[in-house]
């Protein structure tokens, strides 16, 4: 029998789970609460396993929120990103398994499927949940499940970087970037960026950012170097982890301004990924 130790080792699972799905990490760290208070108000007799029980619990909270957040979004004010994670985060929420995936890159890949879809598709491919208890968490058939989770997974294989970048090579690039843009170096900065990569930043109408995608090594360049301009002068930025690799954090006088993710293909930059809201960096000011 598992002991409520045993089931509070649970949390970090759960939160990568319902964080990947809603892609925000209050809502994520709201699930798991929620799913907990039903544990502990629930008839265990003839629950076979809590960790089932509390993922498929929390699945369904998930696509319950999911459903009025989509709504939101569609309200959102110019492209909307997933909150960061940075690694230097020692809430037990925010444990991350070293054999999960929570990039960014991934992160959007998720965010192109429909609810159900992401849910059925976490369930069984990442938690290797039965298709009886995704057919619970979804209210359909099994039958109905197993296409639902056959057509996220080929979004997912579709959709996915088609590059297989080290930790070791993306990180070198990154560095490299983040030295060009301490000094400034438009010509640098181009010369690392694919030239179609593309630009994206999430301001949500709450900071500045570009309303729409910026394609384009030489654009991405010169705004880049044009922004650094109009900052102020305590602004800096550095290497940082963000959602398991690396990526680049600015400050203004130690907060935080901008967490930036980055998609690479080992000798190029594909996307740059920003993220400016403040109500999505307030957890991570310093």
């Amino acid at each position: 029998m598992q002991t409520n130790e045993d089931i509070e080792k649970l949390r970090p699972r759960l939160f990568g789970l319902a964080y990947r799905v809603l892609g925000s990490r209050q809502e994520a760290e709201d699930v798991v609460q929620e799913a907990f208070l039903r544990w502990h108000g629930a008839e265990r007799g003839e629950i076979r396993s809590a960790e089932a029980w509390l993922v498929t619990v929390s699945s369904r909270l998930c696509l319950d929120r999911l459903r009025t957040l989509q709504t939101e979004r569609q309200r959102y004010v110019g492209p909307w990103l997933p909150e960061p994670l940075l690694a230097d985060e020692r809430s037990p929420d925010h444990a991350i398994e070293l054999a999960s995936d929570f990039s960014m890159a991934l992160l959007m890949v998720l965010q192109r499927l429909s609810a159900e879809e992401r849910v059925g598709f976490l369930m069984h491919d990442v938690f290797d949940c039965a298709y009886s208890e995704i057919a619970v968490a979804l209210g359909k058939s099994e039958a109905a499940c197993r296409q639902l989770v056959h057509r996220a997974r080929e979004r997912v294989r579709r959709d996915k970087p088609r590059f297989e970048v080290s930790d070791t090579a993306h990180r070198q690039l990154v560095e490299r970037y983040v030295k060009a843009v301490q000094e400034r170096d438009a010509e640098r900065i181009a010369e690392l960026l694919a030239p179609d990569a593309v630009f994206v930043s999430d301001g949500g109408g709450k900071t500045w950012a570009a309303l729409r995608p910026v394609t384009g090594a030489d654009r991405i360049a010169r705004m880049e170097v044009g922004v650094l301009a109009k900052l102020p002068q305590g602004f800096a930025v550095e290497l940082v982890n963000v959602n398991g690799q690396a990526g680049m954090i600015g400050k203004v006088d130690g907060r935080t301004h901008a967490v930036t993710s980055f998609m690479t293909a080992g000798l190029r930059i594909l996307s740059v990924m920003r993220v400016l809201n403040p109500e999505k960096l307030k957890l991570n000011h310093s």
